[in-house]
């Protein structure tokens, strides 16, 4: 399969700048994490332990390691005939992940408004900024990363440690979402507006509205990436 490959090619070079205290399994682990959270392996794709190993000039034991890890984290199903397939985002998977953002996210907004200094919300109108331009200039494959890194900066102005490391163990999840909602122009230019308006909500410290707005934010992309799924 030439998703397979290139994947593995990718992994393969990947490996190579990884720290040397990490286990050979971890160092597999990681890279195809990766690739399957950033859509290099796509939904679908078949993994077989024997054809990663020989790519990679390794045993199959860190191999077998890392592909058992995935099917723990539920990214991989084992196959009846022999190998791994990546598993497929469910209607279930998409409303359980979207409800729980926005409860968490809107009463972070809302601490973010109540808690932040002025000076801080410099770094998140650079984003919005850099957003635009990447946009304008049809550097789509940008817009997810920058899209993760302003809702790191707005969600850290909470001062809430715990609520913080909760919306981070979604946050594997919500960049397979956004790769789907930010790969639609229009979708990509109403994400980045919503972020003008709750940054200007901050600004006024107006807590019940950005806590709306960030509400209506997420449930609009929930909206699409179930539109999305019913068109496959």
């Amino acid at each position: 399969m030439a998703g397979q490959v290139q994947t593995q090619g990718f992994t393969l070079r990947s490996l190579k700048s990884l720290p040397e205290r990490k286990s050979l399994g971890q160092h597999v682990f990681e890279n195809l994490k990766h690739a399957i959270i950033h859509g290099d392996i796509l939904a679908g794709d078949r993994l077989v332990e024997s054809r990663i190993a020989d790519a990679l000039n390794i045993s199959r034991t860190p191999v077998r390691e890392a592909i058992h890890k995935l099917e723990r984290e539920g990214l991989l199903r084992k196959l009846p005939k022999g190998g791994f397939i990546v598993v497929n985002l469910t209607r279930e998977d998409i409303e359980e992940t979207f409800g729980i953002r926005s409860v968490l996210e809107s009463y972070a907004a809302r601490l973010a408004a109540e808690k932040h200094r002025k000076e801080e919300l410099e770094p998140l109108e650079q984003k919005i900024q850099e957003f635009e331009l990447c946009l304008k200039k049809g550097q789509v494959d940008e817009l997810p990363r920058i899209n993760t890194e302003f809702h790191n900066l707005f969600y850290a102005l909470s001062r809430s440690p715990r609520l913080i490391k909760m919306i981070n163990d979604l946050s594997d999840q919500i960049y397979r979402f956004r790769k789907i909602i930010l790969r639609m122009n229009n979708m990509a230019r109403t994400s980045n507006e919503d972020h003008r308006r709750m940054l200007e909500a901050i600004k006024k410290r107006d807590t019940k509205k950005v806590e709306r707005l960030v509400r209506e934010h997420i449930l609009r992309g929930q909206k699409t990436v179930l539109k999305a799924l019913d068109n496959d």
